[in-house]
Parts: C-alpha cells; structure tokens; sequence
C-alpha cells in the first residue's frame, strides 16, 4: 500500500472506528483507483414536449470536454458515430415524456467497464448494457407474476435474453482474440549441403511423368 493510502487509511481510522484495517484499506484503494481512472460526466437528458424529441447532453462539463471525455471512454475518435451513439444510449432512460437518466447512464458505465477499444466493440458493449437491463426488467415480472401464462412468458423472454447477454460476451472474446493473435516463426537451420525450402511440400504424391 502506498503512504497516501496509508495516510488516508489512518484518516478514516480516526473518524471511522467502527471500519476494520481491512475495510479502511479497501476504501483507501477505491479512492486511489477512482482519481486515476478517467470518467465521462454523467449524462444529462431533456425531453422537449413540443418537438417531442429527446435532448441529451453532460452534466458538469462544457459541452466540449463531456463530448471528448465520453468518447475517449466509448473508444471511438468519430464524432458523427459518437452522436449516433449517444442517442441510442439515451433511449433506454425514454419511457414516452418521462426519462430514466440512471437508467441511460447504467448503460454508459457498462460500456465504460467494457473499456472499448473500437467502434465495433462500444456498439457490442451498447446492447450487452441495454439487453442486461431488460433481462433484469424480465426477471423483476417472472417474480411478480400471477398465472401460468405470464410466468411461462416471462421465464422465455428471460432465458432468451440471458443466452443472448452470454453470446455477446463470447462474441467480444472472440473479436479481441484476433487482436491477441501471434504468429509462431519456428527456427529453420540449413546445415552445408542442405536446401532450405519454403512454401508448401509434398511427399509421395502422384507423377503424371511416364518412367
């Protein structure tokens, strides 16, 4: 531990007796690991009844440092697609003229934990936030239900929408592992007399020359 958490440890030691080490040292880490993980502000949504159109911009920020702190968190340097962007993670905090901004801004931080590199993996990182929230929307009704028709309907459109969170986790997997992938050179040693050979080699094959 570093002497600044040691520091701070001893801080919330002397106003937090009921902590253990243990629990104070876990906060001290949270601290650190917030300061040197850069945030994109959180969103900020305005419906407009008379264009009935959904107005999304940063809290805290000019609107310059939310746009280029938002898209160094979502990975991406394209602004057209960043708009596009933003407004699909707006639309799951829309119900008709009310909106959810916790709900828009869970979606944001599950694609900042994704941590995208590109464009393909935020839009990934998107509809993994927004099918997580309807399979927990799902899972709230299957617990609510009152006949056997609703429970059987809850339960597939719960199930569907569990595999399909785990496809996209395998998907994002299996994308990335194409970045990670190496090509293996094996040594080739050609002692005096010997012929290095590249391409490919056939042994044994079938001669159309007549002996």
């Amino acid at each position: 531990m570093s002497k600044a958490q040691k520091d701070k440890s001893n801080d919330l030691q002397t106003t937090n007796s009921e902590l253990t080490e243990a629990e104070t040292n876990a906060v001290a880490d949270l601290r650190e690991r917030k300061k040197s993980r850069v945030r994109a502000p959180d969103l900020k949504l305005d419906f407009d009844e008379d264009t009935r159109r959904l107005k999304v911009g940063h809290k805290g920020k000019d609107p310059k440092s939310g746009c280029a702190l938002a898209m160094h968190e979502l990975g991406t340097a394209d602004y057209p697609f960043f708009e596009g962007v933003m407004d699909q993670v707006a639309t799951p905090g829309q119900q008709d003229s009310s909106v959810s901004e916790t709900t828009s801004n869970f979606v944001m931080s599950a694609v900042a934990g994704v941590r995208p590199q590109d464009e393909i993996e935020e839009m990934l990182a998107i509809q993994m936030g927004a099918i997580h929230q309807a399979t927990m929307m799902m899972a709230r009704r299957l617990n609510h239900v009152k006949t056997l028709t609703q429970q059987d309907s809850a339960e597939r459109a719960l199930n569907k929408l569990a595999r399909t969170f785990t496809n996209q986790v395998e998907t994002l997997k299996r994308y990335r592992s194409k970045a990670d992938q190496t090509v293996r050179v094996e040594r080739v040693e050609v002692k005096e007399g010997g012929q290095a050979i590249v391409g490919n080699v056939q042994i044994g094959g079938r001669s159309d020359d007549k002996k």
